[in-house]
């Protein structure tokens, strides 16, 4: 198996950009896919990206294309997700999570193993 831990969240102004990062140990990494998945208080937790074991499929939500770029590094066990263009409503506890379930999928349930969240707040 494979533990996560996300870091890198914090408060920051509309417009601003952050980068998160999620450590994995235990297992090699890049055995997985993995993703970035995101629930605001009172909303239904849903994907923000996602990406395959070698990099070369990703996914990103709609709302998400062309602000946020998610990338890993299997050297170092990492997969990051560089946030740009913040929005108020981006505001909402991050989470990472790894798979060996196909490619890049974008259903949570699908994901066995996840973090324990990393706070993002987006002041307007």
């Amino acid at each position: 198996q494979v533990q996560l831990v996300e870091s890198g969240g914090g408060l920051v102004q509309a417009g601003g950009s952050l980068r998160l990062s999620c450590a994995a140990s235990g297992r090699t990494f890049s055995a997985y896919a993995a993703g970035w998945f995101r629930q605001a208080p009172g909303k239904e937790r849903e994907a923000v990206a996602t990406i395959s074991r070698d990099s070369g499929n990703t996914y990103y939500a709609d709302s998400m294309k062309g602000r946020f770029a998610i990338s890993r590094d299997n050297a170092k066990n990492t997969v990051y997700l560089q946030l740009n263009s913040l929005k108020p409503e981006d505001t909402a506890i991050y989470y990472c999570a790894a798979t060996t379930d196909g490619v890049n999928p974008i259903e949570s349930y699908r994901y066995r193993y996840w973090g324990q969240g990393t706070q993002v707040t987006v002041s307007s």
